[in-house]
């Protein structure tokens, strides 16, 4: 079964696993654990800023962002398709009591002007915008990077009304390496950021937050405060070390895949792909075919392919390391087949 359904399948390498076996370990929750420690003072140097945090996930990573940065009652600016809006359970309001302020945007990235009249300040009508919200890359728009520029603008935008900036950076080192630039020179926009070890790097658990020292400080009574104090936790925090200190040439390799399997998968009739594909997601539309995407999904898996469904007529495609060039066309061979079978 080739499975494209999220970069978050991968299973952990053999050097991962010895690496897990082999981790110096300590109490985390007191600070002690060598190698978590470790961890986050690299993802510190690696994002250019002062302190790290490992945490669980990367929903935990934002709401520790948000219930660190924010007061009960303020508002975050963010865009309509932004992932903490979607698929977060509502994580927001729910623990930190505020209010999302969402807008349209193009890939992610909403309008300067739009941003600007939406920021409410000292209006005792209005809540405070505490925080605003970029995502990078932006899963709903099929993994597309924001550029640099667009993310000077809204850092100097929020640098004049003083409102801090997140970025969720799920899949950062997917932007990195589609942009071709360091990832601190994407974070360098930003007042923190929280990036995941278990989708494009292939570590089994977990994702950093990162920011000032102060910030991270607070941040680690949150996390206690979410059950999210680990102790031994340098098992875990191991083969993430692993896979950032190996290099990230195998996420050019997933892009390339992504690339390769939008080529083909649009030759066949009545597909067309959505999205300009810059990383490791490709997405399907189906509605010419007839068919709705749990359709395609059910009778791809039938043919040995496993995907989601990411709107009434969307599939999305996701590649990632555990996926080599026969996988790919293991895959593109289940898709044609699938296209036969439910082909008029």
């Amino acid at each position: 079964m080739i499975d494209l359904r999220s970069d978050t399948v991968t299973r952990p390498t053999p050097g991962m696993r010895q690496a897990m076996a082999d981790a110096l370990v300590g109490d985390d929750v007191y600070e002690e654990d060598p190698t978590v420690n470790e961890l986050e003072a690299y993802c510190a140097r690696l994002t250019g800023k002062e302190a790290a945090l490992f945490v669980t996930s990367g929903t935990q990573g934002n709401q520790v962002a948000v219930l660190t940065h924010m007061r009960q009652g303020e508002e975050i600016i963010m865009d309509d398709r932004a992932h903490v809006f979607l698929y977060e359970g509502g994580a927001t309001a729910a623990l930190a009591g505020v209010q999302s302020r969402t807008l349209p945007s193009e890939k992610g990235q909403i309008a300067i002007d739009d941003i600007a009249a939406a920021v409410r300040m000292s209006d005792v009508h209005f809540p405070d915008t505490g925080l605003i919200w970029l995502e990078n890359t932006h899963n709903k728009s099929g993994g597309s990077v924001l550029s640099p520029d667009y993310m000077a603008k809204v850092a100097d935008l929020a640098k004049e009304h003083q409102i801090p900036v997140h970025m969720d950076g799920a899949r950062l080192f997917n932007a990195s390496v589609a942009a071709g630039i360091p990832v601190s020179e994407i974070t360098k926009h930003t007042t923190t950021v929280q990036f995941c070890l278990s989708k494009g790097l292939g570590a089994p658990v977990g994702s950093i937050l990162a920011g000032d020292r102060a910030f991270i400080e607070r941040a680690r009574k949150w996390r206690k405060r979410l059950g999210g104090g680990l102790r031994q936790a340098g098992v875990l925090a191991a083969p993430a070390l692993l896979a950032l200190k190996n290099g990230f040439d195998f996420i050019e390799t997933d892009h390339d895949h992504a690339k390769q399997l939008a080529r083909t998968v649009s030759e066949l009739d009545g597909f067309y792909i959505e999205n300009t594909v810059e990383t490791n997601m490709v997405l399907v539309n189906t509605k010419e075919t007839g068919k709705t995407s749990e359709d395609w999904v059910a009778e791809m898996k039938r043919q040995g392919v496993l995907a989601v469904p990411y709107g009434p007529y969307t599939i999305r495609l996701t590649t990632h390391r555990d996926l080599d060039q026969t996988a790919i066309k293991d895959a593109i061979s289940g898709i044609t087949k699938a296209r036969h079978k439910l082909k008029g």
